[in-house]
């Protein structure tokens, strides 16, 4: 085997062995990222939940003052 048909076998391989450690490392890090999207996405939902949940809450109370200010002859 020539020296030059070695040299193209060594950097054949270390190029074919560089993209395929680069695919492996760039899936890698896709996969993280995708994970840490679906846990915005649920800390995101609990946020609008409590949200919902503050919004009914102050519409409970302001119907509730609503009905004491009548009661009481309106306001002042």
């Amino acid at each position: 085997m020539s020296t030059a048909s070695k040299v193209t076998l060594g950097v054949s391989i270390t190029f074919t062995i560089g993209i395929v450690t680069y695919v492996h490392l760039w899936q890698k890090k896709e996969r993280e990222r995708m994970h840490d999207g679906v846990l915005r996405d649920l800390e995101r939902q609990q946020k609008k939940a409590a949200n919902q949940q503050d919004l009914e809450a102050q519409a409970q109370l302001t119907s509730i003052l609503q009905q004491q200010q009548q009661t009481l002859g309106g306001p002042r």
